[in-house]
């Protein structure tokens, strides 16, 4: 293969260069000759790429690095690959996926913590610099296809709506030809919203025709990967395959939980220490490792309520079903590329998490965690749980696991997800697999690792350099280092030896086998007092000794403590890091924290055809006084039905509908209690107004109100709503004009969603008696970060 472009691959686009010779005046001149168009393809022998993302997996969850889930995909690419026993995420999901894609910290990409808590700080506003382009832009602009399934946390709040701007989107500035997936933290896996480019799509089945999304993305990426070879088999592609999972919801079928039942019968405190024998025997840690103590803040198993420990039982096997489920998915993707002959010159990246486990269910778990989310996890007690225990993982359920799994989880180490100062929360098994570009087989990588040295492996690998300039613009260098050179030498000195990490002032610093660390919050404690900085305690840890971060010295050597806080200083400043942010409630008030807000103002008009409106898309109803009005025209007879406008989904959420040709109005409180308010007469036949107006009790959060329903100005109906969500409806389900996609907020409408009558417009209208303010702030960020 001819390199058509060769020096010029450090300026992106490669510069079209105009033919200098003969032209003849006659195309039929024998003396007329054009080099023959190229197609742009890499240099000769650049690999295909396969970067596969799950969520909220910690390091001792899986089979291939001694946890009690069986991942049988993961441990076959061990066999033929590499084990990095040393790889690190940054705790975080949105934060993890940003680095991975640039090949830079963070901070120096805007992601310090998530988009929905974006701030005007350059380490945390939400946005990638133009100067730090993302790696799939890269490959594409080199020749490569490439290509995103599952999930994209990297959007800014304020660009999720259908009006973009998309540069943030994975096929607009993010550099994929072709995306199918999601856009947030979250999806339910039975009922997701999904988009295919910028256009929102639905699935084509439905659970009980066995529809699970994690099965639908390894579908898409296997149709994609198939018809990319039949017509363009010269041309390597890029796959980026991120599924939901096992992100919360912890949604799987029931044969899949089932195959675990009695399994984790022994609790967590037990299910740790054979968590580490197993590894111990794989290798994968030390046999000197001492498993670290189990923090005050998580009670040991024997101190769970007997009653509950069923329940907190089935949670774990509902989570080991989904990680098992989802690695047979990601085993369908393998074999698929497997079948076509590529896999031998297939660079596989299998990241097993973007970061530790998720201590966000709350001590006991969460059958349906929008209850957390508002601030109502008491409305689940242990008999509610013991009930519908056997409902975890279905559709019926939004389900969570206890801190104390995710604690589990992310054996041996300290801490969990979002804890970016221990290895709990930053360290994730990785495995590497490329048998055209590795001749080690079934060995291990100790060496330090990064999720921001993915990009400058896959460079080296496909023999591009980095781009100076991309779409005309000068590209800072990129942070990573390329592992490349331990590929074959599982002796080479590690080259990666400093690395800052920092999330929400959980922060620690590694270099040279060292690490100091400090943990300044606590995931599932909403309502602690934080420190000021200065008064945070820091540990020092010899991880040429202390493999786990189990023994601390700070004590014994300040000078070698002070020596690395100095360090993580520096590296803080270089890397956007400062000012450290811990703030809670100011973070999610747009106009304190200096971001931009879409929908503003007490009004919004929506036009028939909206849908898959993202909750920051509409205007906010919460704690508050409102009226939707909608302008319609009926059928005749009574014959109307259909959903107007609906907000939410089956675990939270409002409608305004027509049924049987009568208006009503419908509250969802967290699946839990609907409150419908029906009209007593029909809509007359033409056009008209329909009105539903909520008065707001006040007084607080979360309070009821009373509703009346209007044909024309004129009362036809009244009723009560005794409670509402005071913090989010979904975090996954969306605002339908005309019609309630994914599941529907009332089983009063089911099977007649679509409105069959006409909608010119709907207005929603709110109230100046606004109670946001009386939000306790640690409840609102513990309802932001637990949305990633």
């Amino acid at each position: 293969m001819v390199d058509r472009a060769g020096e010029f691959r450090g300026v992106l686009p490669i510069p079209d260069r105009q033919h200098i010779g003969l032209t003849t005046y006659d195309a039929k001149d024998p003396d007329t000759a054009f080099p023959p168009i190229e197609p742009l393809l890499p240099p000769e022998g650049a690999p295909n790429v396969l970067v596969i993302l799950l969520d909220d997996v910690g390091y001792g969850a899986s089979s291939a690095f001694g946890g009690p889930v069986h991942t049988p995909t993961a441990e076959r690419l061990q066999r033929d690959g590499l084990t990095y026993t040393r790889f690190h995420t940054t705790a975080l999901c949105a934060p993890t996926r940003a680095a991975l894609l640039s090949g830079r910290n963070h901070h120096s990409v805007g992601m310090g913590l998530i988009t929905e808590t974006a701030t005007s700080a350059p380490g945390s506003c939400g946005i990638r610099p133009n100067t730090k382009a993302a790696l799939p832009m890269t490959l594409k602009l080199n020749g490569y296809s490439t290509a995103q399934f599952g999930k994209c946390h990297e959007v800014p709040p304020w660009q999720t709506s259908p009006v973009g701007p998309f540069d943030a989107w994975p096929s607009g500035g993010g550099g994929f030809e072709h995306f199918y997936g999601f856009i947030g933290g979250e999806n339910n896996q039975y009922f997701p919203a999904l988009y295919e480019g910028f256009a929102p799509v639905e699935p084509d089945k439905t659970p009980e025709e066995g529809y699970h999304l994690t099965e639908d993305l390894a579908d898409r990426a296997i149709d994609w990967v198939r018809t990319q070879k039949a017509l363009a088999p010269d041309k390597p592609f890029f796959v980026y395959f991120a599924p939901g999972a096992t992100h919360a919801p912890h949604h799987v079928p029931a044969e899949w939980a089932d195959k675990y039942a009695g399994r984790f019968v022994g609790g967590w405190d037990a299910e740790r220490e054979s968590i580490l024998d197993r590894q111990k025997q794989r290798q994968i840690v030390p046999q000197g490792a001492d498993l670290t103590a189990r923090p005050d803040a998580i009670p040991a198993w024997d101190d769970m309520d007997e009653a509950l420990k069923p329940v907190l039982e089935r949670q774990m096997e509902v989570y080991a079903g989904f990680l098992e489920h989802t690695d047979f998915h990601v085993g369908r993707v393998v074999d698929a590329i497997e079948a076509m002959g590529a896999l031998e010159n297939t660079l596989v990246y299998y990241i097993i998490g973007d970061n530790g486990a998720s201590a966000e269910g709350t001590l006991n778990g969460a059958f349906n965690e929008m209850a957390n989310f508002n601030g109502l996890a008491a409305i689940e007690t242990p008999e509610f749980m013991a009930e519908v225990k056997d409902k975890f993982g279905t559709p019926e359920a939004y389900n969570h696991y206890s801190v104390g799994w995710a604690w589990a989880m992310c054996s041996p180490f300290q801490w969990t997800k979002q804890v970016a100062s221990h290895w709990g929360g930053t360290r994730n098994g990785t495995i590497v697999h490329w048998p055209d570009g590795i001749s080690s087989k079934g060995e291990i990588r100790s060496q330090f690792t990064h999720v921001i040295d993915v990009a400058a492996t896959v460079l080296e690998a496909a023999g591009l350099p980095e781009p100076t300039f991309v779409n005309g613009v000068q590209q800072a260098p990129l942070e990573g280092t390329s592992m490349l050179y331990s590929f074959d030498d599982a002796a080479a000195p590690e080259r990666h030896d400093l690395q800052y990490f920092e999330m929400a002032g959980n922060r620690g610093i590694y270099h040279k086998g060292w690490s100091a660390v400090t943990r300044h919050s606590t995931p599932w404690l909403p309502n602690e007092e934080l420190p000021a900085l200065d008064d945070d305690v820091w540990e020092l840890y010899d991880g040429t000794t202390d493999w786990t971060q189990a023994h601390d010295l700070a004590a014994e050597m300040p000078e070698k403590l002070a020596e690395l806080q100095r360090l993580w200083l520096i590296e803080a400043v270089k890397y956007n890091v400062l000012p450290i942010d811990d703030r809670r409630f100011e973070r999610l008030n747009p106009t304190i924290a200096g971001r931009p807000q879409l929908i503003s103002g007490n009004k919004q008009v929506l036009f028939p055809g909206m849908r898959r409106l993202s909750e920051h898309s509409v205007l906010d109803i919460k704690n508050r006084s409102f009226s939707v009005t909608a302008a319609v025209e009926t059928a005749a007879n009574g014959t109307t039905n259909g959903v107007v406008v609906a907000q939410g989904g089956r675990f939270g959420g409002w409608a305004l509908y027509v049924k049987k040709g009568r208006t009503a109005f419908v509250y969802n409180l967290l699946g839990m209690r609907e409150f419908t308010i029906e009209a007593t007469e029909d809509i007359p036949s033409g056009s008209h107004q329909i009105r539903a107006e909520f008065a707001y009790d006040g007084g607080g959060l979360a309070k009821g109100g009373d509703v009346t329903l209007y044909h024309d100005g004129r009362p036809v109906g009244s009723g009560r709503v005794e409670q509402t969500q005071p913090m989010i409806f979904s975090a996954d389900e969306t605002t339908d004009i005309g019609d309630d996609y994914g599941m529907p907020v009332s089983v009063g409408y089911l099977g007649e969603t679509r409105f069959n009558g006409r909608i010119d417009v709907v207005q929603i209208e709110v109230g100046d008696d606004d109670h946001s303010h009386l939000i306790d702030p640690e409840e609102v960020v513990r309802v932001a970060t637990s949305r990633q």
